[in-house]
């Protein structure tokens, strides 16, 4: 995946706004969740028995996915010539279907290591993970079993990059001997694992994607559990809150020299872009990053161009009292709010197929603003098994590590545990032009 893919998601940003004024715990607000885990573990059948239970696929649609009169459900999401000949999924597929309670966007994330940058894609732009664990390939007789790397993996990904809400669904336990013990234990293993990694999760529970027990409608005592469906605890979740708390900031996407609505912008330019954090209104100062001039909003533009304030995680189109030297990629922030800095301390899940190693120089993407960013020094890796930091002079393909990146401009940067739109980053290659990695500020 390219950087133009999986900037469209917007590390830590989002590709949709809620309607304006969605609180948070709107549960009329789509919820936009993704499954993920180790390859094989059932998600795409699951997207899909999810689809035909909740009634969201045609009758045509179904016939176009039987495979010897038997209907697989994999193929609704995977879509992708490769994917079907394989038996995989390789990129991100997106669905939509409704339920009396709500509205739902699911991304079906691939379980391969070497697609890991398509998780994160998907994963940067969610509102709960369900991340799937499959029974059959666990041991699932001994109390003290292991989850597997990539279970471990996505769950930590997902949980470093704020996904709110994290699920887990123990698949396939029709096919174990004893359901009850294989969920007992599994259910041991991950709230231990949960436990040393800091992570809250949400619900764990036992589902037959295949056979749709649990997925929809709930199997009452099955497994020993007596919990919601998987589907609805995915309707009492919350959406993600906009960061409204934050001092406006506001990335340039592009910029308008000859607006069509003359009467409302004077003849002057409007900068459109997504209102990244905090409110933007009429007779606010700004000052413009990296140039420092500073200027006061005269004019904002909602989506449909009618005049208004607009908060975080929507469209505005500003105008200013003066004219700027301002394009794409520039920023518009709230005067004395930010501290620009040329360095940063970063957390890196490292996405290339070529190691991290320290003196690299790539290109940092924040916003819409390019920067060369070189890579000072790589101060440790984290062990997905023991959850241990150690020592590390290079991040192999698909590691998490903390780096320290020195950038060749500043940039208006906060920890990405307190803002997801401010505290992501992207390098990327800049020979291949390939995403390498997806850097957390700390």
């Amino acid at each position: 995946m390219d950087a133009g893919n999986i900037t469209n998601a917007a590390i830590g940003g989002r590709t949709g706004g809620e309607p304006a004024g969605s609180p948070h715990g709107d549960h009329a607000a789509a919820l936009r969740f993704i499954t993920c885990g180790s390859v094989d573990d059932g998600k795409s059948t699951l997207i899909g028995r999810l689809l035909v239970d909740s009634r969201a696929v045609l009758q045509d649609q179904l016939a176009s996915v039987s495979r010897s009169g038997a209907t697989d459900l994999a193929l609704l999401t995977d879509g992708l010539s490769a994917e079907r000949e394989q038996g995989i999924t390789i990129d991100v597929a997106y669905r939509y279907f409704t339920t009396p309670a709500r509205k739902f966007i699911i991304g079906d994330a691939p379980g391969h290591e070497q697609y890991t940058r398509n998780m994160v894609t998907a994963a940067s732009s969610a509102d709960a993970a369900v991340v799937l664990v499959d029974a059959t390939k666990l041991k699932w007789q001994n109390p003290g079993l292991e989850l597997l790397p990539q279970t471990r993996r996505h769950t930590l990904l997902a949980n470093l990059l704020r996904v709110p809400a994290i699920v887990f669904a123990v698949n396939k336990l029709d096919a174990v001997e004893d359901a009850t013990v294989a969920f007992a234990n599994i259910r041991g293993a991950l709230e231990q694992f949960t436990r040393a990694a800091g992570v809250q999760a949400r619900g764990i529970v036992p589902v037959s994607a295949l056979e749709g027990w649990n997925v929809v409608d709930a199997r009452a005592g099955w497994c020993g559990y007596s919990g919601p469906s998987l589907l609805s605890l995915l309707e009492q979740l919350d959406v993600t809150p906009a960061e409204t708390d934050e001092a406006f900031s506001f990335p340039v996407q592009w910029v308008e020299k000859f607006s069509s609505s003359s009467d409302t912008s004077q003849g002057r330019r409007v900068f459109w872009g997504r209102v990244a954090t905090g409110l933007v209104q009429p007779g606010q100062q700004v000052t413009i990053l990296p140039g420092g001039q500073v200027a006061k909003v005269v004019q904002v533009l909602d989506h449909a161009r009618q005049p208004t304030s607009v908060p975080a995680r929507h469209s505005a189109g500003i105008v200013l009292d003066r004219e700027v030297d301002i394009s794409r990629g520039d920023w518009l922030l709230a005067p004395g709010a930010f501290a620009p800095s040329r360095n940063v301390s970063a957390t890196v899940a490292w996405l290339d197929d070529e190691p991290l190693v320290a003196g690299r120089v790539y290109w940092a993407l924040h916003g819409h603003r390019w920067v060369k960013a070189k890579v000072q020094r790589i101060v440790h890796k984290l062990d997905v098994n023991t959850l241990a930091e150690q020592d590390a002079d290079h991040l192999e393909p698909n590691a998490i590590g903390h780096v320290e990146l020195a950038l060749q401009e500043s940039l208006a940067t906060l920890p990405h545990a307190r803002s997801r739109a401010l505290g992501a980053l992207v390098l990327v290659d800049t020979a291949t032009h390939k995403t390498s990695g997806a850097v957390l500020v700390r």
